[in-house]
């Protein structure tokens, strides 16, 4: 019973970042020496300790909870290891004959809610540290959506960017060649990620079929409507973050976007649907970007200019500078949403981890910013976190919450290839608005006395907890 569990508390040493702020409350990360043989364990993956400490920080009146405190503390030290890790070489040809080698992993990190539920990334960024922090996040986000998904991610360090589409081919059978034995409809179910869109999921699904002669089956999401793929999967990541954003305005500032300054930050698949969606609701997008700069529309994007953008990125796999001069808004090289000193009601950082440090996000407090609604994986950095806290008027809504409208697409598509048939886009964007008005109730309720930041994580973490001792894994 969850009285019966004896603390699993350390004193051996304390965390060294200095006191928080949670809910105007100073938290202090000596409450998390539990976390000790952990962090010494993995001190060469940073960014998988991050993320492990702010999930814990947000946590932590679960853990001093007299009745549970100790068997939560079991639990989140359980689902911080992963449940298997597996890495492979991944050989593949370019176009001139040559052979080159490549790493693969997939993390299958707890499948507690179910089969293993998370994208695939390939970017040369991409190591065991950086997947064990997204598939970590996976656990928590699938969680919210109330689907039986469990949580899992994986990639390769590959780059796709300035390849042929016949060696992205060859990339992706090499890797399928060996992740295919991991695979199943009720085991993992990869999805998409950066670097990897329609174009390489077609490719891996093509090689599974080929491997396993099954058709039909639900192995991986995010699949070209014509191969068995569900409207709005593209869409879902950018639509479902700026529903959730719109909610959140209304319950907090009793605004809707309608003419609001929003920065986006990112030109892939999750910035280009939130800007659509956003123009869609009246809002004004400033900007998008891209890692060698970010183009501004003073005025806001319009549906050239969106056009235009994906056309650049999607048909020609090209880089933002390129549009200068071809798109009402000016491009700024080697610079960022948060660098330029523009001015925004709301900010979608949509890119990469890390991506608004503390003085990117100094500078939005500064301008007066109403919100942050994360649409890539933890892109707020842990400084940037805390001057969000100690602000404490900032809307704040984590990525595990705020994006969850792409994984929980991808468990609707998997839904749909179990019962073979096909959702109308209707009934889709009904569902997707209905879970991320399910998820912010969630965030509302399990927060109440504090953010929604500590509501999403709670939320998430507790239902995965109680699942776990419902299982016989902790007790």
């Amino acid at each position: 019973s969850f009285s019966q569990a004896t603390s699993t508390a350390s004193t051996k040493h304390t965390l060294t970042r200095p006191a928080n702020t949670m809910g105007g409350k100073e938290c202090n990360t000596n409450d998390l020496s539990f976390l000790i043989d952990l962090r010494s364990k993995y001190e060469n993956q940073p960014t998988f300790i991050q993320a492990v400490e702010e999930m814990a920080l947000n946590l932590l009146p679960l853990f001093e909870d007299a009745t549970h405190g100790d068997l939560y503390k079991r639990s989140f030290l359980t689902l911080a290891e992963p449940e298997r890790v597996i890495s492979f070489r991944v050989p593949w040809e370019d176009d001139n004959g040559m052979i080159h080698y490549n790493r693969g992993w997939r993390v299958e990190f707890s499948s507690v809610l179910g089969p293993y539920k998370g994208g695939l990334r390939f970017h040369p960024t991409v190591n065991e540290d950086i997947l064990k922090f997204l598939g970590f996040e996976q656990i928590f986000k699938n969680a919210l959506t109330g689907l039986p998904m469990g949580g899992g991610k994986g990639g390769s360090d590959f780059d796709p960017k300035g390849k042929s589409d016949a060696e992205v081919r060859r990339f992706c059978q090499s890797f399928m060649t060996e992740l295919y034995r991991y695979l199943g409809p009720n085991r993992d179910v990869p999805a998409g990620d950066i670097g990897v869109g329609g174009r390489e999921i077609g490719f891996l699904l093509g090689e599974y079929k080929r491997i396993v002669n099954l058709h039909g089956v639900g192995v991986l999401t995010g699949k070209n409507i014509l191969t068995g793929g569900s409207p709005l999967r593209p869409e879902a990541t950018g639509y479902g973050l700026v529903y959730i954003a719109e909610i959140a305005m209304k319950d907090k500032l009793d605004r809707s976007l309608k003419g609001m300054r929003c920065a986006v930050s990112g030109s892939g698949n999750v910035a280009q649907y939130a800007a659509q969606k956003l123009m869609q609701l009246g809002a004004k997008v400033i900007t998008m970007s891209d890692s060698n700069g970010v183009l501004v529309f003073d005025d806001g994007m319009t549906e050239k200019d969106w056009d235009t953008i994906i056309d650049c990125k999607q048909v020609k796999r090209g880089r933002l500078s390129s549009l200068d001069g071809e798109v009402s808004g000016r491009y700024v090289a080697n610079e960022t949403p948060w660098s330029v000193n523009v001015k925004y009601d709301f900010a979608f950082p949509c890119a990469t981890q890390n991506e608004l440090d503390e003085d990117g996000v100094a500078l939005l407090i500064k301008n007066g910013v109403l919100g942050i609604f994360e649409g890539a994986n933890l892109p707020t950095h842990t400084k940037g976190q805390d001057l969000i806290r100690e602000n404490g008027k900032v809307i704040y809504i984590p990525g595990k919450a705020s994006n969850a409208g792409g994984v929980g697409v991808s468990g609707l598509e998997m839904s749909q290839n179990a019962q073979h048939l096909t959702w109308t886009e209707e009934e889709v964007d009904e569902k997707l608005q209905s879970m991320m008005g399910n998820i912010y109730k969630q965030m509302q309720s399990a927060g109440k006395d504090d953010s929604l930041e500590a509501g999403a994580n709670r939320a998430g973490f507790v239902k995965v907890a109680k699942a776990m001792k419902d299982l016989g894994f902790i007790w």
